[in-house]
């Protein structure tokens, strides 16, 4: 008999009943350092008291009015993303993927507009992940995410990651409108995307007039140490994607664009029953107060170099469990030499959570609010589970 929730996950046998900072406290009274953060979404830890405090004060006014009104949470939090982006408008939703499904709709109604409909191709790369609707997965192309869901949506053409001549080609293709890319890979087994890739990628859309489409739905949001790791390469997006970090927990997603591309985005192109709601809006505006304040991504960038520092101690003294590190800011990876999920199941014993993901990667993305204590205190318990599952191999 089928479950009451449809048995689309697998889960651990944890079950959560209260968060406090960079903890989370289980239903029989065990607590658990957050390494996870949601899978990057916890960007200021659990029960943050800004947020509560935003939650809260608007829960006790107004929830929801749809967007047939002026909804001044929104034109608020709206207003935050442009002083601190590239972006002249922000269109908001309920989450990454719905974010994705409009920068497909922008790209292709830019160039409706400018009299060359013909361009309705993107360029995306192997190791994508820019959600989970139809047409985000027919944008990653990987058999993982597509198999069993044809047919699927055409206007999408996957090139080889790293590859520069491939992607130079089809760039100069006249079907081609635009270019989409995570600046850091997360699904795939956090991949950066180097700081001159990206550079130019700027360079070959400028030249071939492409819009550039970044998804920063994992990374975004001081996740790296910036507020968008774009930000690192000196360079900016015609569109992009955010979600996760911006809400701290609450289910909200955000397009961001130049006027130039969003020109054809008039009144009736697009829509959201629930997107930018009140609520949403509020806590979003709180998260960004708070990592927008003087000092607060350069205490990022700080702890993120003590916890790159202890990974790589951790990687030297197991070398039978961990081959080496990667990634930027708080979102880094540990590659394994044993089965990932082998290293976070050892590490739900040892009192950690971690985040599997691709190429036999294990994910590390802490809340941005950690303290180095609590790294320390983390990177004990990773030892102690790679201790573990070095044991278990001697006995074998």
């Amino acid at each position: 008999m089928i479950s009451p929730v449809l048995p689309s996950y697998n889960r651990a046998k944890l079950s959560f009943v209260k968060g406090e900072g960079s903890w989370m406290v289980e239903a029989d009274g065990r607590r658990f350092l957050d390494f996870g953060s949601g899978i990057a979404v916890m960007s200021l830890g659990h029960g943050h008291p800004a947020l509560i405090k935003a939650l809260t004060d608007q829960a006790g006014t107004l929830w929801h009015t749809s967007n047939l009104y002026v909804v001044p949470q929104q034109e608020a939090l709206a207003s935050r993303l442009v002083e601190h982006s590239f972006a002249d408008t922000v269109f908001f939703c309920n989450s990454g993927t719905e974010a994705t499904e409009l920068a497909v709709k922008m790209a292709r109604k830019y160039w409706y507009e400018s009299d060359t409909p013909e361009r309705t191709t993107i360029l995306t790369f192997e190791g994508a992940f820019h959600g989970r609707s139809i047409a985000a997965i027919s944008a990653a192309g990987s058999e993982k995410l597509t198999k069993g869901f044809g047919p699927l949506l055409p206007g999408f053409r996957q090139l080889p990651f790293g590859d520069h001549d491939a992607l130079r080609e089809a760039a100069a293709a006249p079907d081609v409108g635009a270019i989409m890319v995570e600046p850091v890979q997360g699904e795939s087994g956090i991949r950066p995307l180097p700081d001159a890739c990206l550079k130019g990628l700027r360079d070959l859309c400028d030249e071939h007039g492409l819009l550039l489409i970044f998804d920063e739905i994992q990374c975004g949001v001081g996740r790296t140490g910036r507020l968008f790791a774009h930000e690192w390469a000196g360079i900016t997006p015609d569109i992009m994607m955010v979600a996760k970090g911006i809400g701290g927990g609450y289910p909200i997603g955000a397009l961001l664009a130049t006027e130039s591309a969003a020109r054809g985005m008039t009144a009736g192109t697009h829509g959201s029953t629930y997107g930018g709601n009140p609520l949403g809006c509020a806590v979003g505006a709180a998260v960004m107060d708070e990592i927008t304040r003087d000092g607060f991504l350069e205490d990022v960038r700080k702890k993120a170099g003590f916890l790159r520092q202890r990974l790589e101690g951790l990687v030297a003294a197991h070398p039978d469990i961990f081959e080496g590190v990667r990634g930027s800011g708080l979102m880094l990876g540990l590659k394994c030499r044993v089965t990932n999920t082998d290293v976070v199941a050892a590490g739900y014993d040892a009192h950690i959570l971690t985040v599997p993901a691709g190429d036999n990667v294990v994910r590390i993305l802490p809340a941005l609010t950690i303290t180095e204590a609590e790294i320390a205190e983390g990177l004990g318990r990773l030892d102690a589970a790679a201790t573990t599952l070095s044991r278990a191999m001697a006995r074998v």
